[in-house]
Protein backbone atom coordinates (compact mmCIF):
# COMPACT_ATOMS: atom_id res chain seq x y z
CA UNK A 1 0.00 0.00 0.00
CA UNK A 2 1.28 3.87 -0.08
CA UNK A 3 3.17 5.49 2.31
CA UNK A 4 1.20 8.91 3.62
CA UNK A 5 2.04 12.14 5.06
CA UNK A 6 -0.77 13.37 7.27
CA UNK A 7 -0.13 16.95 7.97
CA UNK A 8 -2.56 18.48 10.61
CA UNK A 9 -1.87 20.45 13.98
CA UNK A 10 -5.41 19.40 15.64
CA UNK A 11 -4.59 16.59 17.20
CA UNK A 12 -7.50 14.75 17.90
CA UNK A 13 -7.71 14.86 13.81
CA UNK A 14 -4.53 13.80 13.57
CA UNK A 15 -4.58 10.91 15.10
CA UNK A 16 -8.24 9.97 13.77
CA UNK A 17 -6.52 10.19 10.41
CA UNK A 18 -4.13 7.98 11.17
CA UNK A 19 -5.37 5.61 12.27
CA UNK A 20 -8.26 5.24 9.41
CA UNK A 21 -5.40 5.33 7.57
CA UNK A 22 -3.54 2.47 8.94
CA UNK A 23 -6.65 0.48 9.36
CA UNK A 24 -6.82 0.59 5.67
CA UNK A 25 -3.44 -0.61 5.17
CA UNK A 26 -1.17 2.25 4.77
CA UNK A 27 2.17 3.57 6.38
CA UNK A 28 1.74 6.71 7.45
CA UNK A 29 3.81 9.58 8.95
CA UNK A 30 2.32 12.85 10.81
CA UNK A 31 3.43 16.30 11.02
CA UNK A 32 1.85 19.10 13.33
CA UNK A 33 2.85 22.03 11.44
CA UNK A 34 4.33 22.79 8.28
CA UNK A 35 7.96 23.28 9.19
CA UNK A 36 7.90 19.42 10.21
CA UNK A 37 6.16 18.50 7.13
CA UNK A 38 8.93 19.91 4.97
CA UNK A 39 11.26 18.40 6.83
CA UNK A 40 9.68 15.11 6.35
CA UNK A 41 9.41 15.67 2.89
CA UNK A 42 12.75 16.73 2.47
CA UNK A 43 13.56 13.52 4.72
CA UNK A 44 11.61 10.83 3.21
CA UNK A 45 10.00 9.49 -0.10
CA UNK A 46 6.16 9.22 0.20
CA UNK A 47 3.34 8.43 -2.61
CA UNK A 48 0.49 10.71 -1.03
CA UNK A 49 -0.06 13.70 1.46
CA UNK A 50 -3.17 15.12 3.34
CA UNK A 51 -2.39 18.52 4.00
CA UNK A 52 -4.25 21.10 5.73
CA UNK A 53 -4.33 24.37 4.80
CA UNK A 54 -4.42 26.65 8.42
CA UNK A 55 -1.13 24.87 9.95
CA UNK A 56 1.39 26.96 12.39
CA UNK A 57 4.61 28.27 11.62
CA UNK A 58 4.95 27.21 8.12
CA UNK A 59 0.97 27.42 6.31
CA UNK A 60 -0.36 24.68 4.04
CA UNK A 61 0.02 26.62 0.78
CA UNK A 62 3.20 27.15 1.16
CA UNK A 63 4.26 23.77 2.00
CA UNK A 64 2.37 22.84 -1.32
CA UNK A 65 3.78 25.44 -3.68
CA UNK A 66 7.29 24.42 -2.30
CA UNK A 67 6.50 20.66 -3.26
CA UNK A 68 5.39 21.75 -6.66
CA UNK A 69 8.34 23.97 -7.17
CA UNK A 70 10.96 21.57 -7.05
CA UNK A 71 8.73 19.43 -9.86
CA UNK A 72 7.33 16.75 -7.26
CA UNK A 73 4.00 14.86 -8.79
CA UNK A 74 3.16 13.17 -5.32
CA UNK A 75 -0.61 13.72 -4.82
CA UNK A 76 -1.78 15.81 -2.81
CA UNK A 77 -5.58 16.18 -0.63
CA UNK A 78 -6.17 19.04 0.84
CA UNK A 79 -8.12 19.82 4.25
CA UNK A 80 -9.75 23.35 4.62
CA UNK A 81 -11.82 24.98 6.77
CA UNK A 82 -12.37 27.76 4.48
CA UNK A 83 -15.73 26.71 2.51
CA UNK A 84 -15.36 29.92 -0.27
CA UNK A 85 -15.01 28.96 -4.10
CA UNK A 86 -11.93 31.24 -3.89
CA UNK A 87 -10.09 29.29 -1.33
CA UNK A 88 -10.59 25.64 -2.75
CA UNK A 89 -9.13 27.53 -6.59
CA UNK A 90 -6.16 28.78 -4.82
CA UNK A 91 -5.75 25.27 -3.61
CA UNK A 92 -6.19 23.64 -6.46
CA UNK A 93 -4.26 26.62 -8.68
CA UNK A 94 -0.80 25.94 -6.22
CA UNK A 95 -0.59 22.28 -6.75
CA UNK A 96 -3.45 20.07 -5.11
CA UNK A 97 -5.23 17.38 -6.53
CA UNK A 98 -7.81 17.37 -4.85
CA UNK A 99 -10.03 19.07 -1.56
CA UNK A 100 -12.43 18.07 1.05
CA UNK A 101 -13.87 21.22 3.11
CA UNK A 102 -13.97 20.54 7.26
CA UNK A 103 -15.87 18.92 8.89
CA UNK A 104 -16.18 16.17 6.30
CA UNK A 105 -16.57 12.57 6.42
CA UNK A 106 -13.87 10.04 6.66
CA UNK A 107 -14.96 7.73 4.50
CA UNK A 108 -15.18 10.27 1.75
CA UNK A 109 -11.50 11.18 2.74
CA UNK A 110 -10.65 7.64 2.33
CA UNK A 111 -12.63 7.17 -0.86
CA UNK A 112 -10.98 10.75 -2.45
CA UNK A 113 -7.32 9.52 -1.22
CA UNK A 114 -7.54 6.07 -3.31
CA UNK A 115 -8.96 7.57 -5.86
CA UNK A 116 -5.77 10.39 -6.09
CA UNK A 117 -3.63 7.27 -5.71
CA UNK A 118 -4.77 4.74 -8.54
CA UNK A 119 -4.94 7.83 -10.65
CA UNK A 120 -1.12 8.87 -9.98
CA UNK A 121 -0.35 5.27 -10.49
CA UNK A 122 -1.52 5.61 -14.59
CA UNK A 123 1.16 5.67 -17.08
CA UNK A 124 0.37 9.16 -18.14
CA UNK A 125 0.95 10.28 -14.94
CA UNK A 126 4.50 9.04 -13.76
CA UNK A 127 6.28 8.14 -10.72
CA UNK A 128 4.11 9.17 -7.48
CA UNK A 129 7.34 9.36 -5.48
CA UNK A 130 10.00 11.54 -5.73
CA UNK A 131 13.96 10.22 -4.86
CA UNK A 132 15.25 11.98 -1.78
CA UNK A 133 15.85 14.46 -0.88
CA UNK A 134 12.19 15.21 -2.39
CA UNK A 135 12.50 19.34 -1.78
CA UNK A 136 15.75 19.77 -3.98
CA UNK A 137 15.56 21.30 -7.31
CA UNK A 138 16.77 18.93 -10.02
CA UNK A 139 20.22 19.22 -10.52
CA UNK A 140 20.04 18.63 -14.72
CA UNK A 141 17.34 21.06 -15.81
CA UNK A 142 18.54 20.44 -19.33
CA UNK A 143 17.74 16.54 -19.32
CA UNK A 144 13.64 17.72 -19.49
CA UNK A 145 12.29 18.53 -23.00
CA UNK A 146 10.87 21.60 -23.18
CA UNK A 147 7.15 22.25 -24.30
CA UNK A 148 6.65 24.67 -27.22
CA UNK A 149 3.89 25.77 -29.99
CA UNK A 150 4.04 27.91 -32.52
CA UNK A 151 0.63 29.07 -33.48
CA UNK A 152 1.57 29.78 -36.95
CA UNK A 153 1.95 26.77 -38.21
CA UNK A 154 0.12 25.61 -36.15
CA UNK A 155 2.31 22.62 -34.27
CA UNK A 156 3.91 21.83 -31.19
CA UNK A 157 7.39 20.19 -29.58
CA UNK A 158 8.35 18.55 -26.62
CA UNK A 159 12.27 19.27 -27.26
CA UNK A 160 13.10 18.80 -31.02
CA UNK A 161 10.09 15.70 -31.36
CA UNK A 162 7.12 17.15 -32.93
CA UNK A 163 3.68 15.96 -31.41
CA UNK A 164 1.57 14.68 -33.94
CA UNK A 165 -1.81 16.96 -33.03
CA UNK A 166 -5.58 16.61 -34.17
CA UNK A 167 -7.04 20.24 -34.26
CA UNK A 168 -8.90 19.96 -30.94
CA UNK A 169 -5.64 18.50 -29.46
CA UNK A 170 -4.08 21.47 -30.24
CA UNK A 171 -7.05 23.29 -29.10
CA UNK A 172 -6.91 21.75 -25.72
CA UNK A 173 -3.18 22.22 -25.40
CA UNK A 174 -3.08 25.49 -26.23
CA UNK A 175 -5.55 26.92 -23.80
CA UNK A 176 -3.50 24.62 -20.93
CA UNK A 177 0.10 25.78 -21.88
CA UNK A 178 -1.23 29.81 -22.43
CA UNK A 179 -2.73 29.60 -18.46
CA UNK A 180 -0.21 26.77 -17.08
CA UNK A 181 -0.41 26.37 -13.30
CA UNK A 182 -4.29 27.86 -13.60
CA UNK A 183 -7.39 25.87 -13.80
CA UNK A 184 -8.89 25.84 -17.25
CA UNK A 185 -12.77 25.22 -17.36
CA UNK A 186 -14.59 22.70 -19.51
CA UNK A 187 -16.82 25.65 -20.76
CA UNK A 188 -13.47 27.51 -21.85
CA UNK A 189 -12.18 23.99 -24.18
CA UNK A 190 -15.99 23.70 -25.43
CA UNK A 191 -16.17 27.04 -26.26
CA UNK A 192 -12.89 26.85 -28.39
CA UNK A 193 -13.87 24.08 -30.06
CA UNK A 194 -17.12 25.29 -31.32
CA UNK A 195 -15.54 28.21 -32.76
CA UNK A 196 -13.25 25.87 -34.79
CA UNK A 197 -14.49 23.70 -38.14
CA UNK A 198 -15.09 20.41 -37.42
CA UNK A 199 -12.60 17.76 -37.23
CA UNK A 200 -12.77 14.56 -39.50
CA UNK A 201 -14.45 11.51 -37.58
CA UNK A 202 -15.88 13.76 -34.61
CA UNK A 203 -18.39 15.96 -36.07
CA UNK A 204 -21.12 16.87 -33.26
CA UNK A 205 -19.18 15.47 -30.63
CA UNK A 206 -18.65 18.97 -28.55
CA UNK A 207 -19.41 17.09 -25.23
CA UNK A 208 -17.93 16.88 -21.63
CA UNK A 209 -17.61 12.76 -22.77
CA UNK A 210 -15.70 14.11 -25.80
CA UNK A 211 -13.60 16.54 -23.78
CA UNK A 212 -12.41 13.46 -21.38
CA UNK A 213 -11.23 11.64 -24.63
CA UNK A 214 -9.51 14.18 -26.21
CA UNK A 215 -7.72 14.90 -22.34
CA UNK A 216 -6.94 11.04 -22.27
CA UNK A 217 -5.41 11.25 -25.62
CA UNK A 218 -3.37 14.28 -25.08
CA UNK A 219 -2.49 12.51 -21.73
CA UNK A 220 -0.32 9.85 -23.30
CA UNK A 221 1.13 11.83 -26.23
CA UNK A 222 2.92 13.80 -23.08
CA UNK A 223 3.48 10.61 -21.27
CA UNK A 224 7.40 10.12 -20.44
CA UNK A 225 7.50 14.01 -20.45
CA UNK A 226 7.70 16.41 -16.97
CA UNK A 227 3.82 17.80 -18.41
CA UNK A 228 0.87 16.13 -17.23
CA UNK A 229 -3.05 17.22 -17.41
CA UNK A 230 -4.74 17.01 -13.95
CA UNK A 231 -8.28 16.41 -13.98
CA UNK A 232 -9.52 19.43 -11.12
CA UNK A 233 -12.94 18.05 -9.82
CA UNK A 234 -15.90 19.69 -10.45
CA UNK A 235 -13.74 23.04 -12.18
CA UNK A 236 -11.52 21.95 -14.97
CA UNK A 237 -8.04 20.87 -16.29
CA UNK A 238 -4.27 22.04 -15.09
CA UNK A 239 -1.38 21.54 -17.06
CA UNK A 240 2.11 20.78 -14.78
CA UNK A 241 5.16 20.74 -15.76
CA UNK A 242 8.33 23.14 -15.98
CA UNK A 243 7.05 26.62 -15.65
CA UNK A 244 3.99 26.14 -13.73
Amino acid sequence: MARLLIVEDDELLRDGLEELLTRAGHTTRTASDGEAALAQLQAQVFDGMVLDLGLPHVDGMTVLRLLRARQSAMPVLILTARDGVEDRVEGLNAGADDYLTKPFSMDELLARLQSMLRRASLPAFGATASPAPALQPPADTQATPTLSMDAQLPRAWLGSTALDLTPREWALLDLLLNQQGQVVSREAVLAAWQAQPGEPGAAGALSSNALEVYVHRLRRKLAGSAYGIRNIRGLGYLLDGPGA
